[in-house]
């Protein structure tokens, strides 16, 4: 997210800025991306981060899950892998314009943190104190519409390693 300070120079008389497009830059300097063990790239601390600590937030156009279905894959090898991120108004956070390193954040079934929506926003908070240069994980508890069947228990694969991974970053089965 990128945050501007106002400015309470008067304006009067004067031309007025014009907008300029900038790639998004870095959100923090408590993080980083690189390569995970994992899948992929993952976020890593560059620092200790607190319990309790607001680290980043989801950032990224809000669109219909509509919209978002019909997108093309973001990964046409895997056209399960998404990084769109539900929210409680109906809506989608789609990171792939206006988003920032939190799309990069791994699942694990034993996550160090965890996201929090607030206010139609979302935030990665610490479940624990993190060590400098350790990856953060948060639960997807992927929900998908219609049967869960195995075949979308492996096409939704889990490879955290965790001693209680479920095998599936779908949401748990109660």
């Amino acid at each position: 997210m990128k945050r501007t300070k106002k400015s309470r120079k008067s304006t009067k008389g004067k031309k007025k800025p014009r907008a300029v497009a900038t790639k998004t830059p870095p959100s923090n300097h408590s993080i980083e991306v690189r390569g995970s063990g994992i899948h992929g790239r993952g976020v890593f601390a560059t620092r200790p981060i607190r319990k309790g600590q607001r680290i980043i937030e989801y950032a990224g156009r809000r669109i219909s899950w509509k919209v978002a279905i019909d997108m093309p894959p973001t990964d046409p090898k895997n056209t399960n892998h998404t990084k769109f991120f539900g929210l409680d108004d109906g809506k989608v956070i789609d990171p792939s314009v206006g988003g920032n390193e939190s799309q990069w954040i791994n699942h694990s079934c034993a996550p160090n943190c965890e996201t929090d929506e607030i206010r139609n926003r979302i935030y990665v908070v610490a479940l624990r104190n993190l060590k400098k240069g350790e990856e953060l994980f948060y639960d997807y508890r992927l929900e998908v519409e219609g049967r869960r069947t195995k075949k979308l228990e492996r096409d939704f694969a889990c490879y955290c390693g965790a001693p209680n991974c479920r095998g599936t970053m779908l949401e748990p089965v109660e």
